[in-house]
């Protein structure tokens, strides 16, 4: 199961890579042809605006997975097991409960904008609106996936603090592992 979450993420991770050569490929292209050579491409925006918000849709899911979403563990990280357990369960509850609000709202709203049409591409709206919807879905198998390896007691205790240090402080960590260095008279 965990092998196919990392491939799935993986495979976001090309699809992110593609879309923002596209994104980067459109606008790059849209101001060569409008300073150089007074023309445009007439869904260049609307089409780099769309990627972009699967970027950061499908960026925020491999970002779960990997752990690397800003947090603070300056509680979390100084309880015993138990507590760090009790912890890494609310919290998933809650990230559950809003990929549920993101999921229904994106379909929500992807529903009600499907017959509205853009205006360049003439696509349906609800494009955008997907993104939230596949978002929530994904997120929500991640989270799940996490629960299962606690409950199964797959992870380890540093797995249940959901912090990754920045490279600089796992670095330090790294070579000092008692902690600061002492500094001498």
């Amino acid at each position: 199961m965990e092998r196919i979450a990392n491939l799935y993420c993986k495979g976001l991770n090309v699809l992110t890579g593609l879309a923002l050569v596209g994104m980067v490929g459109l606008v790059f292209g849209n101001v060569v042809l409008r300073y150089g050579f007074n023309s445009s491409i007439s869904f260049s925006e609307e089409v780099s605006r769309w990627l972009f918000v699967w970027i950061t849709f499908l960026g925020a899911v491999v970002a779960l997975r990997e752990r690397t979403h800003l947090g603070t563990d300056v509680v979390v990280s100084r309880l015993p097991p138990l507590g760090k357990k009790i912890c890494f369960i609310v919290a998933h509850l809650l990230m559950l409960f809003v990929c549920w609000l993101v999921f229904a709202g994106s379909l929500e709203q992807a529903q009600i904008n499907s017959t509205s049409l853009a205006p360049a591409t003439q696509l349906p709206m609800s494009i955008i609106y997907y993104a939230g919807v596949v978002f929530a879905v994904s997120a929500g198998i991640m989270l799940l996936l996490d629960l299962w390896l606690m409950w199964s007691h797959r992870l380890r205790d540093s797995d249940l603090v959901m912090v990754q240090e920045t490279e600089g402080m796992a670095e330090f960590n790294a070579q000092h592992p008692e902690g600061a260095p002492k500094s001498h008279p």
